[in-house]
C-alpha cells in the first residue's frame, strides 16, 4: 500500500457518473467527521470511510493515500458529518456503526446549507441528508436520489402553499392565553399575527390547520405546532382559548 500519493477529493459530474456505474470499484467517502458507532474505535474529526463491495472495509485517517493504487471511486465529504445510517444514541449498541465488516449503510449529512438554500422562513428548505449508502451502494446523491437529473438544484424542493381556509371555518379568530398576555389570531388569508402583552405583533407568519393540527411557520424563520382539543388551543405550554 502506498504511502506517498494521494488523489485529490473530487465532488463533480466524473464522480457522479462512476457512482452509477461502479464496475466494482471501492467507495471511499473522505475528509469527514466520522462517528463510527464502535466504543472501540471512537470518532475522528477528519477521516476516511472505504466501502467493498456492500461490506465496510477500512476506517480511519489515511485512507486516501491508497485511493489511486486501488482505483477507488473518492467522494469528498469535507464539511459533513459521516455515520451510520441507523445510529441510535440513546440506545448505545442497538444502532449501525461503522466496524469493518459490517453492512455499509451510511448517512452523510451536511453541516452547512447547501448553495442557493433561500434564507428567511422558506417551508421545504430541502435536507441536510447529503450522501445515503445502502448495501454499499449509493443511492441518494447531493440529497436527491442517484438518478435524479444532475444539473436539478439540490436546493429546489417543493414548496408548501399557504391554506386558503373558509371564513366560516370554526378555528379562525382570536385565541387568548388564560392570562390575557398572548393573543394570537388566525387570519383567513392562512396568516396569524400574534401580540404580546404590549407589543402588538409580535410574532407573525403562516400556518397550516390539519384536522385538529395547527403548524405554524413564523417570519423569522422557526416552526412550531398546537392542537385543538375541546375547544381548547394547546400551544407552547399555553392554553388558548376562542374569543
Amino acid at each position: 500500500m502506498s504511502t506517498t500519493s494521494r488523489t485529490t477529493p473530487r465532488r463533480d459530474d466524473d464522480v457522479l457518473r462512476e457512482l452509477r456505474d461502479p464496475k466494482g470499484r471501492p467507495l471511499l467517502l473522505t475528509g469527514g467527521a466520522v462517528i463510527s458507532g464502535d466504543p472501540s474505535m471512537g470518532d475522528w474529526q477528519e477521516a476516511d470511510v472505504l466501502v467493498g463491495g456492500s461490506l465496510v472495509v477500512g476506517i480511519g485517517p489515511g485512507l486516501l493515500t491508497a485511493a489511486e493504487d486501488d482505483d477507488m471511486i473518492v467522494v469528498d465529504c469535507a464539511g459533513t458529518l459521516v455515520l451510520p445510517a441507523a445510529t441510535d444514541f440513546a440506545a448505545p449498541g442497538k444502532g449501525g456503526t461503522l466496524t469493518p465488516g459490517e453492512n455499509a449503510d451510511i448517512a452523510v449529512l451536511r453541516l452547512a446549507d447547501a448553495p442557493g438554500t433561500p434564507a428567511g422562513a422558506v417551508p421545504a428548505r430541502g435536507s441536510h441528508l447529503d450522501i445515503l449508502v445502502r448495501d454499499g451502494q449509493v443511492r441518494l446523491w447531493n440529497g436527491r436520489p442517484l438518478d435524479a437529473d444532475a444539473v436539478t438544484d439540490p436546493a429546489a424542493e417543493t414548496t408548501r402553499e399557504a391554506p386558503a381556509p373558509t371564513p366560516d371555518h370554526p378555528y379562525l379568530g382570536m385565541w387568548v392565553d388564560e392570562n390575557d398576555f398572548i393573543r394570537q389570531e388566525l387570519l383567513p388569508d392562512g396568516r396569524y399575527d400574534e401580540a404580546r402583552g404590549d407589543r402588538p405583533s409580535a410574532y407573525q407568519g403562516r400556518y397550516w390547520i390539519d384536522g385538529d393540527r395547527i403548524d405554524y411557520l413564523d417570519d423569522l424563520g422557526f416552526w412550531a405546532f398546537g392542537e385543538f382539543r375541546d375547544g381548547v388551543l394547546h400551544h407552547a405550554g399555553y392554553r388558548f382559548t376562542r374569543r
